[in-house]
């Protein structure tokens, strides 16, 4: 590990402990019923710290291990990890679907300037739309597609609604990369009579590769998230958001239960970011200079 993988990591679990810190400080600190303006029926802007609203940190973690809902269940996190990984799964497809419209729309908005100006107003108007209203309409077409004769599983209506959230980033900074060289490079193609498609390949692409990694795994995560608020959205069985939903349900009896999914889904935003980051470990000759996402 180099150095500056150890500080990345050392960064980042520092970050976690300053998170379970500040949680454990408001719990011991803040009041009971949290804090209220405008009197008992005003405005909430601090949340309550009893334990039934605001659990321990360990005693979250303490319940990963107990059965999920009875003696004769498996414990909390061999549930969470089985729904998790069939949300990571439909979050793959979702992810690809999403990479495949962004990167599509980006390479038509750099080929001809009139398309980037009607489309990306577009792009950019779309990711307005509420996620939790635009799920149902989906799963209501993928139904009428099903009763068309043509099989349509339900778990494909929710991968398309991750990829709603997946093509943005990916559009956005696919385009911003296969814009990106300069002019002289440009003109260099052009004296040796090279076509699009051979500038494509061996100058926009490579030139795009520091822009379009920091969108590949924003992209995951928003897959992730997509899933997630879709399999709630619809009513899918046997997912993280699912199971959430499912869970909440008791959460005023047990109130660490329902942090066992919320876990497992940041977890799992977590694994698909890194899975795009191991993808960018083979194209290191083309990260230098690579953007924020």
């Amino acid at each position: 590990m180099t150095r500056r993988s150890a500080a990345a990591w050392g960064w980042g679990v520092a970050g976690v402990l300053a998170v379970v810190a500040l949680w454990e400080a408001y719990k011991w600190l803040g009041p009971a019923d949290g804090v209220v303006l405008g009197g008992e029926e005003g405005l909430r802007i601090l949340p309550r710290t009893h334990d039934r609203a605001m659990p321990h940190v360990w005693d979250m973690i303490v319940r990963l291990f107990e059965p999920t809902s009875g003696a004769a269940t498996p414990p909390l996190w061999a549930s969470v990890g089985t729904a998790a990984l069939l949300t990571l799964g439909i979050a793959a497809v979702g992810w690809v679907i999403g990479v495949a419209v962004g990167i599509g729309l980006a390479l038509i908005m750099q080929r001809w300037r009139v398309a980037e100006w009607g489309l990306l107003p577009w792009i950019v108007v779309s990711q307005t739309v509420p996620l939790i209203a635009f799920a149902p309409l989906v799963a209501r077409i993928g139904s009428q597609i099903d009763r068309g004769g043509f099989p349509w599983p339900e778990w494909l209506s929710v991968a398309v609604i991750a990829s709603y959230l997946a093509f943005f980033p990916v559009a956005i900074g696919a385009l911003r990369g296969l814009s990106s060289p300069d002019a002289i490079h440009q003109d260099l193609m052009r004296s040796y009579a090279a076509g699009y498609g051979q500038t494509l390949r061996l100058l926009r692409l490579p030139a795009a590769v520091p822009y379009l990694l920091p969108a590949l795994r924003l992209a995951a995560a928003n897959a992730v998230v997509g899933v997630v608020v879709a399999e709630v959205s619809i009513g899918m069985r046997g997912g993280l958001g699912r199971m959430l939903l499912q869970l909440a349900q008791s959460a005023s009896a047990d109130p660490a239960l329902p942090w066992g999914p919320i876990f497992g889904a940041i977890v799992l935003g977590l694994v698909a970011a890194g899975s795009v980051a191991l993808l960018g470990a083979t194209l290191r000759r083309y990260r230098r200079g690579e953007q924020v996402a």
